[in-house]
């Protein structure tokens, strides 16, 4: 019906008056996509709203029902319409197929059917297909059934036989008619293709092929093409050509091309190996018919074979004194090829010492041509080139090794005339310090190297307890560890001596050097540190400007060179700034002036470290103090630290001084007064003067030390009974050094690395005999033999000494033998009577194959002179082989329709043998079908053929089993047989048959994919492809096609896709089983649906309102749902509720209906919105469920006025805070919604009275944020309230008010102020007297402050900030009480000035200060004076301290006077003075101190004398004047350009009485 047709009046139906309809809202609800009807609003009309297609709605389905529902509301109901749709003839039968194509052999059977299908009107009724109609012709007619379900179909009969010669395609037309009026009709094309009858064999275009092949053709050419041709169509004229009877050299050499009868190269082609190749060609049609031809190639030769070079005979090694001339090796050459490329010439290199010369047969001889040494050359490799004269030439070459016997002529030669070794002191015992090498050119034992040590130029110990050598590798081993400072060199003597006879040797001489290593710290000197606590000062003046020297670390190193080489640092320092140290030199100097801040007494650590690899270290310590005279530096040099009794009784000490240096001087005067009366004795105590040998050996330096600490030589002298260090200084006497260790210049040490040369692994040949010499003459005789194949082995072939003139005493000394120059040796001569025998099988066919003539060359050899015969050997054949097939079983495949007279080709049979012992003839088996044909070839061998006599019939008999005998013409006669099987091919002239016409079958929808339906069987009574069934689908619509799968070889089908009983309750299929000959046979598979529960309920939401008010009451209508399932019957019945406990109910209406109403009060401050979750779950097995949520918005009313966060705020506002800023923030909250949640923020009034509200503060109507109108200051104003009300904008509007309370918050903006002592005048001095009794804690007064601000702002703290005496004071931290900490003692000063400083605690702090002067007196007219006038520095110095240190020095001074006049009168009285020892002559060593004469800045060179006391730690030194030399090399007569150190040990050392000897080293 057309967009707009009015259906009927449904208000009217409903019974609705026109006036109801506008109020009502009468409209249609449709559950699906499509709205095919509408409602009119204006009169109920219901119209058609879009196309309505019978077939698109409903599809086959005869009852076509369109339901859909109308909704009225006001009150809401809900009606169910339904309209039933007619069909109406408005379409046409249509084809699956526009053309169908069908295939048929000419053999095909009259009544043969064939499925067409049917076709498709998706009308019902009489508007469906009623009839089939087929144009007219004279072999086909047209059959028309009904199927199951009403539908017609057509099938097509054959009614006479086809034929395909006259007519190969015949054309139909198939009309299908429906039965509506008018007559609608639909057609197709019907293309039926007569399939052809294999009954015509290929023909070749020749016989006989023939061809001409060069052997190096390459592979791939094309030899030849052969060509056949069918004069059937399709398959059976399909030729394809395969090789029959060919031999497996002959396949594996060609290949032919199956489908265009080529025949190409595959494999080399080799002219020596066969020359001729004959093959059979078949080509064979797709009918099973066989033709065969004949091909023949011929190989032409070219030059593809180099020559072969045979070594003979080769001897080898040969001594190196061999003579020109000498016979080296015996070489045979030959070459495959024929003609000129089988003429063969030999040459060797001309820079070899060989030559070589043609001798006979292709022999030739390499002989020496020049003298040989092994030494430069241990061996050749002689390269014989052999060079055809073929076109272009080939060339072979034969390399012969050629190696030289070796004299022992060579003795030992080490690497070097001399070694160095440098090992490094400390080494460990038993270590590799060196390996010495030396190479001898011979070979094997004459090379064999032995060491060993000679003799050396140390003559303390032997040798082997100082060094050792592996006696094999040469390696030195040391047998000790060395010290450089005992042991600095020595030298040895080694020996090599090869293992010839008599064996060779040679020496060398090896110089061994000990390196010194870094094994001694540096010691210092000065200052000495020898006395352990004391501390070490040095006086530096006040006045000192920088760079002024304060003092000089001296230190020594025992070790040398770099070893020695000291630097100074300062790892400590008071003031780290302040004093610097020479890196070489070791002064001490001041890196700026002394400054009062300064402390007078600084504390220096002094590192001294050497250049060592680890560097060694040792550190001193050093105490400065800053005074201008000794009596200002002496309370700084106290060892005593500082106490709180500082001021000790200096006096008492001095006094106490004073009576020991008396006590010691009344001493000493005593005993010079009793020494004067004994005037002989010899002294018990002061030992240490005793005279002192010194060491004549002078210090000795290397040449090469560098800058660093440099040589003293000094001497030492302890005593146990002193400690007093006194030192003096001597002019160095500095000469010039040498050097003690070698003469020669060495860089860098020399070690050995212990590995050994590469000796040569050839072995001494023992063969002491010569190689005999062969004779130049050679003859030129050939002795010919004949003798019969498969001879037993040593059956005698002649006796070849007789033929060739030897008799029998001369075979034995002539050595007549064989040459072996092939891998097999047939023949061999007897070296006893000269007979020549079988060695090895004979068969003439494995040696010459099919050749006619068969011979076996090859030379024998006599010596002394050297002569070389020919010898050949004729092979006469015998008949030892039968004939025999290349195939034993010969299998033919002929078909049912071949005519009589057709030929087979059997091949022939190969036999090794030649001539009559070859085949002659061939036999074939009785039987009625075959018959032999024997032709003879061109080369005379004999083939079969067979012949077809009688036409076949493969359905009496479908093969045949036949014998083929060939025999030869050897008396007795041999024979071979081969089977032939005859294979009869069928004709299709069979259809399959199914075993059933319908296949019916039930299938859950919810079957698997891949899942089984059903197998269809068909059979076919012929063989063969034509037996072989493939099974498809005919006429099957699209959308089953994909739904299943029928495998075309076993006929079964699978689900391939989802089944759906909602989508189609049956499927109905045709299934076509066509053989491989074309005939076809059909089928129907019909396949039923069972419906499971596989479809979840459907929940469409029909109508919902869009909010809900909070105050509606209960059973007001929120929404109408829709529910249905797809299923049918249980599985499509329906129950719906809801989840979750909600103030909603659902209700069933009608027609899977639902209407959700309310079911309690609502309230959307407490809950919004709802999730209204509906439950829909069908009746099936399992059942299966559909959620639903729809969501349903409560809407607002105003029923909540504003709400403040707290009863109460409270806000603090820091003072001095800037004018209109942000003080404080209040914030309501309303649960409403929109308008009604919109607050307004208003103050009402506060408690200030002074000035209106508005000039202290404001507040933001919208966001409630409360600003400030001015700066508080918490000193006067602290606190006030004010209350503020919220509105919401709701109508009526609802309101509250809250109180806010501000706190003004103090800040730290006031300085504290000092109440007492007061500061009011100027420049006035604040006073405070203390009694000098006055004890520990004493009051002395307190300061009194404030502060204007309030809390932890206002907290006050007191600190002394300065004082004079910082420890006599202590001041309360919280009250300002000053106290005294101790008792007025008199060192303090009398008049003390301290300064107090009094903080807040606030943040940043702020502070005041007052100064207190205080005064101690006992009394106001004591203070007075010190009130008055500044007090000067007390002199810590009193007049009894000097007076006392007057009398100290002088009392020292006469005691030191006493002790020089005694000694002066001993010596006197004395020439050898038995003590003080040190202060006379020194018999210094000859060898002065030697410096290079451009030594750097370092310490300077002294010598000087050390004598310690233990009673004394006071430092004395004498410097004298120094005279410093140049020092040279004389070993090098060059100046070094180092510092000279002295090795630990040979410092000029002071000697001392063995009784009382103490080292320091």
């Amino acid at each position: 019906m057309p967009k707009g047709s009015i259906v009927g009046n449904l208000a009217k139906d409903l019974g609705l008056n026109a006036r109801e309809l506008a109020g009502r809202n009468l409209h249609a609800v449709s559950v699906t996509k499509m709205q095919y009807f509408s409602i009119s609003a204006e009169n109920g009309n219901l119209f058609v709203n879009d196309r309505i297609d019978r077939e698109g709605i409903c599809g086959k389905n005869p009852l076509c029902l369109v339901n859909f529902e109308a909704v009225i509301e006001n009150p809401l109901n809900v009606f169910h319409i339904t309209v039933a749709i007619q069909d109406i003839n408005d379409h046409a039968p249509q084809f699956l197929r526009g053309n169908i194509h069908l295939e048929t052999s000419e053999l095909t059977l009259p009544g043969t059917r064939f499925l067409l299908g049917k076709a498709e009107d998706p009308d019902i009724g009489r508007n469906s297909v009623q009839n089939y109609q087929l144009s007219l012709n004279q072999y086909f007619s047209l059959e028309i059934k009904d199927s199951q379900d009403g539908n017609k179909f057509a099938d097509l009969i054959l009614q006479k036989p086809l034929d395909r010669e006259n007519e190969h395609t015949v054309h139909l037309i198939l009309t299908a008619l429906d039965g509506g009026e008018p007559i609608k009709t639909g057609t197709t094309q019907i293309w039926v293709n007569v399939t052809d009858v294999n009954d015509n064999p290929p023909i070749f275009s020749q016989e006989s092929y023939k061809v001409s092949l060069q052997e190096k053709a390459p592979l791939g050419s094309s030899v030849l093409q052969v060509a056949a041709s069918d004069n059937d169509e399709g398959t059976n004229a399909q030729i394809r050509y395969h090789f029959s009877n060919v031999e497996a050299d002959g396949q594996q050499k060609f290949s032919l091309d199956p489908v265009n009868g080529t025949i190409a190269l595959v494999g080399l082609l080799d002219f020596e190996e066969t020359n001729e190749y004959t093959m059979t060609v078949a080509a064979k049609d797709g009918g099973g018919l066989v033709t065969h031809c004949k091909v023949d190639i011929s190989i032409v030769d070219e030059n593809d074979n180099s020559p072969e070079v045979n070594l003979a005979s080769l001897f080898s090694p040969i001594p190196e004194d061999s003579l020109s001339g000498t016979l080296i090796a015996l070489i045979n050459v030959n070459d495959k090829d024929t003609g000129d490329n089988g003429k063969v010439i030999c040459s060797i290199q001309n820079n070899l010492p060989f030559k070589i010369l043609s001798s006979s047969n292709n022999f030739y001889k390499l002989m020496l041509d020049r003298p040989l040494d092994r030494e430069r050359t241990p061996g050749y490799n002689i390269t014989i080139t052999a060079t055809d004269q073929g076109t272009p030439p080939l060339s072979t070459q034969k390399t012969i090794s050629l190696l030289i016997s070796d004299i022992n002529d060579n003795s030992p030669t080490f690497e070097k005339s001399f070694y160095t070794i440098y090992i490094s002191e400390n080494n460990p015992s038993g270590a590799s310090v060196f390996t010495v090498k030396a190479l001898d050119p011979d070979v094997d034992k004459n090379s064999r190297i032995t060491y060993s040590i000679l003799h050396s130029n140390i003559e303390e110990l032997p040798i082997s307890s100082y060094i050792s050598i592996n006696s094999e590798t040469g390696a030195l081993y040391a047998q000790r560890s060395f010290d450089y400072e005992q042991f600095r060199e020595f030298q040895l003597q080694v020996k090599a001596q090869d293992g010839g006879s008599p064996p060779l040797s040679s020496n060398v001489t090896v110089r061994v050097f000990i390196m010194d290593r870094n094994d001694n710290s540096p010691r210092i000197l000065s200052p000495s540190q020898e006395a352990k606590g004391s501390s070490l000062f040095e006086m530096v003046p006040r006045s000192a400007e920088a760079g002024y020297l304060v003092t000089k670390v001296v230190a020594v190193d025992a070790d040398s060179g770099h070893n020695a080489w000291l630097s100074y640092h300062i790892i400590q320092a008071t003031e780290p700034g302040f004093f610097t140290v020479g890196s070489h030199t070791g002064e001490i100097r001041t890196a700026r002036s002394f400054v009062e801040k300064d402390a007078a007494k600084q504390k220096l650590a002094i590192l001294v470290k050497d250049n060592g690899q680890p560097p060694l270290s040792a550190t001193v310590t050093l105490n400065l103090v800053f005074a201008e005279n000794f009596q200002e530096a002496l309370p700084e040099m106290k060892n005593q630290s500082s106490s709180p009794d500082y001021q000790s009784d200096l006096q008492f000490y001095l006094v106490l001084a004073l009576a020991l240096m008396s006590f010691l001087f009344l001493l000493t005067v005593i005993l010079a007064i009793l020494m004067k009366l004994r005037r002989s004795g010899n002294p018990k105590f002061l030992q240490c003067f005793a005279p002192v040998p010194h060491s004549n050996a002078g210090a000795i330096f290397p040449p090469n030390f560098e800058d660093g600490t440099l040589p003293y030589s000094y001497q030492l002298c302890l005593s146990s009974e002193s400690r007093k260090n006194e030192f003096t200084f001597l002019a160095p006497n500095i000469q010039i050094a040498e050097n003690v260790l070698c003469s020669n210049k060495s860089g860098v040490p020399i070690t050995g690395d212990g590995g050994n040369y590469l000796n040569s692994n050839l072995e001494d040949s023992d063969k002491d005999t010569l190689l005999e010499m062969f004779a130049s003459k050679t003859a030129s005789e050939q002795v010919r033999y004949s003798i019969p194949e498969e001879m037993e082995k040593g059956s005698i072939v002649g006796n070849l000494a007789k033929d060739l003139g030897l008799n029998t005493g001369e075979i034995e000394n002539r050595n007549l033998h064989a040459l072996a120059l092939d891998k097999k040796q047939y023949f061999a001569v007897n070296a006893k009577n000269g007979n020549l025998h079988v060695n090895s099988r004979i068969d003439r066919e494995e040696i010459c194959g099919g050749s006619a003539l068969c011979h076996i060359n090859f030379d024998v050899m006599t010596e002394n002179p050297m002569n070389i015969f020919h010898v050949t050997v004729i092979v006469q054949d015998i008949n030892d082989n039968a004939p025999q097939f290349l195939n034993g079983d010969i299998k033919i495949e002929a078909s049912e329709l071949s005519v009589p007279g057709a030929t087979f080709l059997l091949g022939k049979a190969a036999d090794p043998d030649i001539g009559m012992n070859s085949v002659q003839n061939y036999q074939l088996s009785q039987n009625r079908y075959f018959v032999l044909e024997v032709k003879e070839g061109e080369d005379g061998s004999k083939s079969a053929e067979l012949v077809l006599n009688k036409q076949l019939d493969r359905e009496s008999e479908s093969s045949f089993h036949l014998t083929l005998l060939a025999l030869d013409g050897g008396k007795p006669a041999k024979t071979g047989t081969a089977k032939i099987l005859i294979n009869v091919i069928d004709v299709n002239d069979n259809p399959p048959v199914f075993t059933q016409k319908v296949y019916k079958v039930s299938l859950k929808e919810n079957t698997p994919k891949g899942s089984s339906v059903v197998q269809v069987k068909a059979t076919d009574r012929d063989e063969g492809s034509n037996a072989h069934i493939i099974y498809s689908f005919s006429n099957i619509d699209k959308s089953d096609h994909q739904k299943f799968h029928l495998d075309p070889q076993d006929g079964a089908i699978t689900v391939m896709d989802t089944l759906d009983f909602e989508e189609a309750e049956k499927y109905s299929v045709a299934v076509e089983a066509r053989d491989a000959g074309g005939l076809v046979t059909h089928c129907s598979v019909e396949i039923k649906i069972v419906d499971e529960n596989d479809n979840a309920p459907e929940i469409l939401l029909v109508s919902s309102s869009s909010s809900v008010p909070e105050d509606s009451t209960s059973g007001t209508l929120v929404a109408l749902i829709h529910v249905k399932d797809r299923d049918s019957g249980e599985n499509g019945n329906i129950v719906c509720h809801l989840l979750s406990n909600l103030p909603f109910q659902i209700f069933s209406t009608s027609n899977n209906y639902y209407k959700v109403l309310t079911d309690g009060v609502l309230d959307r401050e407490d809950t919004p919105e709802y999730n209204i979750t509906i439950t829909a779950t069908d009746q099936g097995n399992p059942p299966l469920s559909t959620l639903k949520t729809i969501l349903v918005q409560i809407s607002d009313i105003n029923d909540n006025p504003p709400a403040f966060e707290k009863p109460s705020y409270s806000a603090y506002v820091p003072e001095n805070n800037p004018s209109g800023a942000s003080i404080f923030r209040v914030k309501a909250s309303d649960p409403d919604l929109d308008r009604n949640a919109q607050i307004l923020y208003s103050i009402q009034r506060s408690n200030i009275e002074d000035l209106p509200l508005s000039s202290y503060v404001s507040i933001n109507s919208e966001t409630g944020v409360i600003y400030a109108q001015r700066s508080f200051d918490y000193e006067q104003f602290r606190e006030f309230q004010l209350q503020v009300k919220a509105q919401d904008g709701g109508s009526p509007p609802l309101s509250s008010n809250v109180t806010v309370k501000v706190f003004i918050v103090d800040q730290n903006d006031n300085s504290p102020q000092i109440l007492y002592p007061s500061n009011r005048v100027e420049g006035s001095a604040l006073f405070e007297m203390i009694p000098r009794s006055a004890d520990a804690d004493y009051l002395v007064t307190k300061v009194v402050a404030v502060d204007a601000d309030s809390g932890h702002n206002a907290w006050l703290s007191y600190h002394l900030l300065q004082a004079t005496e910082p420890g006599l004071f202590t001041i309360g931290h919280h009250t300002g009480e000053i106290r005294t900490s101790r008792t007025f003692l008199e060192r303090d000063a009398v008049k003390q000035r301290v300064v107090v400083l009094v903080k807040d605690n606030g943040h940043p702090s702020l502070s005041a200060t007052v100064t207190l002067n205080m005064v101690f007196a006992e009394n106001f007219q004591e203070a007075l004076p010190e009130m008055k006038t500044q007090s000067i520095s007390p002199d810590y110095q009193s007049d009894l301290q000097f007076y006392l240190v007057l009398a100290l020095a002088l009392i020292s001074f006469l005691f030191l006077l006493t002790v020089i006049l005694a000694i002066l009168m001993k010596l006197r009285r004395s020439g050898n003075p038995k003590f003080l020892q040190c202060f006379g002559p020194i018999p210094h060593s000859n060898n002065g101190i030697i410096f290079p004469p451009n030594y750097e800045e370092g310490t300077l060179p002294y010598s000087y004398q050390l004598c310690l006391s233990s009673e004394s730690r006071i430092q004395e030194y004498a410097f004298p004047t120094s005279s410093v030399l140049t020092a040279e090399n004389i070993s090098s007569n060059n100046k070094s350009e180092a510092l000279l150190t002295a090795s630990e040990g040979n410092i000029l050392n002071c000697e001392m009485d063995k009784s009382d000897t103490v080292s320091l080293f």
